[in-house]
């Protein structure tokens, strides 16, 4: 529901500020996301009408991995820079959500689509990693505790399985997001995993982002790895050296 920025716009923004790109096709999105994701790469992703609501849902996101044991850490201590044990969300291809969680308790619940299928299109829906999804936990690992423990591999999607198994889903339809349903199902084509890393495209304290500016700007202040903007995309190792002018992130107290 949120304002939208045209290939012209975003182009302009680039060129006027001499910022490196390249432009891609609409149909090479998609498998040139879903390979920098599966290298362990984060990714800004800013596609279409920016989200209106609690959640950031593939409009304004920072994407990532789900499979890699050092994603949450990554995107915490680097991206985000709060405490390195926060959950993150995954997205999830919709027809994949009970391969994937435990919806038995959530289809009690009035949120099954036509298809019998749990829907949770605006991530506010809580459900347990499946237990064949899951890792055992060794003996040593059991004696852990505090931050030791919940840095503790507890699925074959470590960086959104939360300390009990759990995870707030974002289900991926073709219907209401055809670019992201798409890069995340051509991830899972090249690895299997039909789940991703989905976390607000924003770092501790400030709103999302909304415009190409905001994006940019946040792209720079941390340790993400690529921007795409609609078919444009930006490779932090060919950007100019970034330079503040004041201390920002004192703007922003710990929340």
């Amino acid at each position: 529901m949120g304002p939208a920025f045209s290939n012209g716009h975003i182009k302009g923004f680039l060129e006027d500020n001499h910022i490196p790109f390249k432009e891609l096709s609409y149909e090479d999105i998609p498998n040139t996301i879903a390979d920098l994701i599966a290298k362990e790469k984060v990714i800004g992703w800013f596609q279409g009408r920016m989200e209106f609501g609690p959640r950031a849902l593939g409009a304004r996101s920072i994407i990532g991995d789900a499979r890699s044991p050092i994603m949450q850490s990554t995107m915490n201590l680097k991206i985000k820079f709060r405490e390195s044990f926060r959950p993150f969300a995954p997205s999830i291809l919709a027809e994949h959500t009970d391969d994937w969680f435990d919806l038995t308790p959530l289809h009690k619940l009035n949120q099954i689509n036509q298809n019998n299928r749990v829907s949770s299109p605006y991530m506010l829906l809580v459900a347990n990693v499946r237990s064949e999804k899951r890792r055992g936990m060794t003996e040593n690992e059991r004696q852990l505790w505090g931050i030791n423990k919940l840095h503790v591999v507890r699925s074959e999607i470590p960086a959104i399985t939360h300390v009990d198994y759990s995870a707030r889903i974002q289900s991926v339809h073709k219907d209401t997001n055809p670019l992201y349903y798409k890069m995340i199902q051509v991830f899972y084509e090249k690895t299997g995993c039909p789940v991703i890393v989905n976390t607000s495209f924003n770092v501790r304290g400030e709103p999302i982002v909304c415009t190409p500016k905001h994006a940019y700007i946040c792209f720079m202040r941390t340790n993400m790895d690529y921007l795409i903007m609609e078919n444009f995309i930006l490779d932090k190792r060919e950007q100019s050296e970034w330079k503040e002018h004041k201390e920002w992130m004192k703007e922003f107290e710990l929340d």
